[in-house]
């Protein structure tokens, strides 16, 4: 089986779609690796060009020769053809437009793992700009002044054009073979044919657990890109509650990102210098380092999360969430008080003030965080998912 992987996105850039494709070309590698090895030693010699990753990313720096499969950089109109005609499976990380029509033309079995939400909003975000709040679908519900109007400040001529093109992704899609969400709630939204859900899976990071009642200062995170539907500044605003109620706590901001000048302003505005470090973009190891001491990871998003990664890897590592109760973060942490409406600093302060009061309830609710995550979201287990569906998939072709 020779996979082709085409990712918008991928490597050296971070983020969580460049992530799960990196762990899904792994993954995929190793076990494709295992079963041409036998009881008895080798039946077969792995070729790279079995699993082959596509993006049109460049690779400053990065070196391709590391991985385990094959890397092909801004690829030529030719290379691509040639890359998805030798290809028994075509997998897009996205509805990405010269790749998907190129598979449906050449007639390859095809998946759309849908990433975002390019197919029922223009912006990809189901956020609406003008009012900094969830969008609750105006695409689907056909008021297509609203989507005009949501991406106006970017040029009248964009808006329409972004418009137009989420209609041709969403024709488009219902002609794939399967359209894969990452949550059932996802497949809710989009609303395409032939899908199905294969949550996304992590490494288990077993060694970096310590779930020990931390000292008389909790220490909470928040992980992501600094955008305003991220929500940074709700989580200010819950900190600011929690300062004047007399709790003691330190949050570590880590990432980058153009908000980051009104969020410093924001902490210095409401008095929470003392309380709040802006550690910007870490490196592993680096990361690693700053959750050491990490107990509760802070999600305010108000849009945009078709999964939430961060919450996986973190669930993983036996960290406790406190995460808008928006549907897809809902859906990965499971039963749990620690929700609040996306916006409702007012909501996130009473989560965090029942967590800093009582430790006893973190640390329980810590140990069912980490077996919720090894009971969906292993790598293994996607990788599994994955490899079943391709099967199936040439099965029905056959």
């Amino acid at each position: 089986m020779r996979v082709f992987i085409y990712a918008h996105a991928f490597a050296p850039m971070v983020g969580g779609a460049e992530t799960l494709v990196m762990l899904l070309a792994r993954g995929l590698v190793e076990q494709l690796q295992k079963g041409m090895h036998g009881h008895n030693g080798a039946v077969g010699q792995y070729d790279k060009r079995m699993v082959t990753v596509a993006t049109p990313t460049p690779a400053n720096g990065f070196d391709d020769s590391i991985l385990p499969f094959r890397v092909v950089r801004q690829p030529t109109l030719w290379q691509l053809v040639h890359l998805l005609w030798n290809a028994d499976i075509v997998h897009l990380a996205g509805p990405c437009f010269l790749p998907l029509i190129l598979g449906l033309i050449l007639r390859k079995p095809t998946i759309v793992e849908h990433h975002g939400f390019q197919t029922v909003c223009p912006n990809g975000q189901l956020f609406f700009e003008p009012t900094q709040m969830p969008c609750p679908g105006h695409f689907m519900a056909r008021s297509h002044y609203k989507c005009l109007r949501c991406n106006a400040n970017q040029g009248k001529l964009y808006s329409l054009g972004m418009w137009l093109l989420t209609f041709l992704r969403r024709r488009l899609c219902h002609w794939v073979s399967v359209n894969v969400v990452l949550t059932n709630w996802l497949d809710t939204v989009l609303k395409l044919p032939r899908t199905t859900t294969i949550y996304c899976g992590v490494p288990d990071n077993a060694g970096s657990i310590n779930l020990q009642i931390p000292g008389s200062r909790l220490t909470l995170a928040f992980m992501g890109r600094l955008v305003s539907l991220k929500g940074v500044h709700t989580l200010l605003q819950a900190a600011h509650r929690l300062r004047a109620g007399g709790l003691d706590f330190h949050i570590k901001i880590i990432g980058r990102g153009p908000e980051r000048a009104n969020l410093e302003s924001q902490v210095k505005a409401l008095g929470l210098n003392d309380y709040v470090t802006f550690m910007g973009y870490l490196n592993q190891q680096e990361l690693d380092q700053a959750l050491a001491d990490v107990a509760v990871i802070v999600m305010p998003s108000l849009a945009g999360e078709t999964f939430g990664l961060v919450a996986a890897e973190n669930m993983m590592c036996g960290r406790l969430m406190v995460v808008s109760n928006d549907g897809a973060l809902s859906e990965v942490v499971g039963d749990t008080r620690l929700k609040f409406q996306p916006g409702d600093s007012e909501g996130l302060a009473g989560c965090l003030q029942m967590v800093l009061e009582n430790p006893k309830l973190m640390t329980e609710l810590r140990v069912e965080a980490r077996k919720r995550a090894l009971q969906f979201f292993r790598q293994e287990r996607m990788v599994e998912d994955h490899l079943s569906l391709y099967g199936g998939i040439l099965i029905c072709k056959d």
